[in-house]
């Protein structure tokens, strides 16, 4: 397929756009930014009364309003002609298919297939991956109710109460954001925690007090030999097995999430409770997968059904629908019009609502993991600003954290605001017909956007009588673009539907800068140092002469800090 070339990235001191070699359709949108760049949100929607309602699709039970975006119709209709050109319709139709769309890594990217159900057929070679998958999620249901019904017993015959989840990245943050999210479905009997980081107080706060004959661990790593989680691993077995005094009792206490069977079996897990990991499943793309067994435990089968059929949902809105309409697709070229035309640099996800408070987390690895590339798909310069930074915090914490740069600060942040129409726990009167505290939370999720895209003037600051030495501090300046999205509730099913609508938002900007969104071959680097650097950490002789002088002097001073006497 082929990738037109894109532009350079922004000059952000003239906020011009130096280009060179463009497609069409981008060349196309570089002149109308040179037209509309600096029309005001005011200006848009004083033209055109309408976009409040005709700028909303409607997909697996969310809304997206995106009309307070600084486009217009002739944006819209360059971005699909752009989306079209970069044949964004054909790379979503070989994802589906099971083509080799990971090119670095010459793989399949078959997350979809995850929540396919089970009725579907899906070969890749001589294998039926969907039949694959369902045995899986058959083994993991079993398992899970196993776990919750307390038949999994320990080794000295106690059930289960502490589940750790071992593992990194994807293994990690999608597990404990969706468990997080989906809380008000969980078993509370069931003490969930997540440990990554090898920060050693990771793992020792996560077992502090507990009872090693109450507790679980799930070991997630594709090639049972990731650093980090291996680490993680062997400290907790060290740990459980110094309460437990007995080999055998390993197999009790842990399981994996792994493709490497023989290799969970020398740590002492049983075979049969190794639960398969395929390698067309990126990390972040994982959570369907039996990396999400600690949700399943947390939540139970049915409602981990529910959140497979939320994705589902979603993935055939975004395989079945016109670029026009489809929602994933959108909010994708509206990040790229924003990243690449009008200069913004970072993005903000602001959920109303705290079960989404590791959301952003979540999308910060799905995001610029995925798209924070330098070259295309062919090894040739990209040309243009790649992923955006992606950070945030639940509403509204946020607004008297960060808020006043969203609104008054020199750079200015597209934001997605999250919402829903009813709160799983009312905490308003009574008496009241609605939940009268939901709603103060909604209507400062409403007032936010309204304000970040309209502000405040200085003529209006006057009008309302504030003294003109205090006018510029009162003024807003708005054009701040957002998204909202909203639905009715979060439950499974929504989960599911959000994470697959930004999954397929990411896949589109890939698509259209070019890029290959599902290697990350930019994490090996440090990787490979650092395991140098242990190795050299655990000597006595003098830092390695391939170290800079700055490496060399931090490890000499480590040591000397490491040495020192308490």
């Amino acid at each position: 397929m082929s990738t037109p070339t894109l532009g350079r990235p922004h000059n952000l001191a003239t906020k011009s756009i130096e280009a060179t070699s463009l497609s069409a359709s981008w060349q196309a949108l570089l002149d109308h930014h040179a037209r509309i760049g600096d029309t005001h949100l005011r200006d848009f929607f004083s033209a055109d009364p309408g976009r409040g309602t005709r700028y909303t699709v409607e997909a697996a039970g969310f809304t997206l309003n995106y009309a307070k975006n600084r486009i217009d119709k002739e944006t819209l209709d360059g971005l699909i002609a752009l989306a079209h050109e970069c044949e964004l319709p054909a790379r979503i139709a070989a994802m589906f298919a099971g083509e080799v769309i990971n090119t670095t890594e010459q793989r399949a990217v078959l997350h979809t297939a995850l929540r396919a159900p089970v009725t579907e057929r899906l070969w890749v070679g001589d294998v039926d991956v969907i039949a694959q998958v369902h045995a899986v999620l058959s083994q993991m249901s079993s398992f899970s109710e196993q776990v919750r019904n307390g038949v999994w017993r320990g080794h000295t015959g106690q059930p289960i109460r502490n589940v750790i989840n071992i593992g990194i990245g994807g293994s990690s943050l999608g597990p404990k954001m969706a468990c997080e999210a989906l809380k008000h479905y969980s078993q509370r009997g069931l003490n969930m925690q997540f440990v990554s980081n090898v920060d050693g107080t990771a793992l020792a706060e996560a077992v502090h007090e507990l009872d090693a004959t109450e507790t679980l661990f799930i070991v997630c790593s594709k090639s049972f030999g990731t650093q980090e989680t291996l680490t993680n691993a062997k400290a907790a077995r060290a740990w459980s097995l110094g309460q437990l005094q007995d080999e055998s009792a390993v197999a009790h206490h842990f399981v994996a999430v792994s493709s490497n069977v023989q290799a969970a079996k020398a740590f002492g897990i049983a075979p049969q409770h190794v639960f398969a990991l395929w390698n067309w499943v990126g990390g972040r793309y994982s959570m369907a997968s039996a990396i999400g067994l600690s949700i399943m435990i947390a939540i139970g089968p049915s409602h981990f059904s529910e959140l497979l059929a939320g994705m589902r949902a979603m993935d055939e809105h975004f395989r079945d629908t016109p670029i026009k309409d489809n929602m994933p697709a959108l909010m994708g070229l509206l990040a790229v019009w924003n990243n690449d035309f009008l200069g913004a640099q970072t993005q903000a996800v602001l959920p109303y609502e705290q079960y989404l408070a590791y959301l952003p987390a979540y999308l910060q690895q799905l995001t610029m993991e995925s798209n924070g590339k330098q070259v295309r798909r062919d090894g040739q310069p990209v040309g243009c600003q790649t992923s955006p930074i992606i950070w945030g915090a639940p509403g509204t914490n946020g607004q008297h954290s960060f808020y006043q740069l969203l609104h008054q600060g020199t750079r200015w942040v597209p934001c997605d605001f999250i919402g829903f129409g009813q709160s799983l726990n009312p905490m308003g009167p009574a008496d009241e017909p609605f939940d009268t505290q939901h709603d103060l939370l909604m209507a400062n999720l409403f007032a936010q956007a309204q304000a970040l895209a309209f502000g405040k003037t200085a003529q209006a600051c006057r009008d309302e009588g504030v003294p003109e030495r205090l006018v510029a501090h009162r003024v807003f300046e708005g054009n701040r673009p957002s998204n909202t999205l909203l639905a009715r509730k979060l439950t499974p099913h929504s989960l599911g539907a959000l994470v697959a609508l930004y999954e397929h938002s990411v896949f589109t900007q890939g698509a259209i800068w070019g890029i290959d969104s599902f290697d990350q071959l930019g994490v090996e680097l440090g990787k490979v140092l650092a395991e140098r650097t242990a190795a050299e950490l655990a000597a006595s002789a003098q830092p390695s002469p391939s170290h800079d002088s700055s490496t060399q002097a931090l490890i000499q001073r480590y040591r000397q800090l490491r040495e020192t006497s308490r």
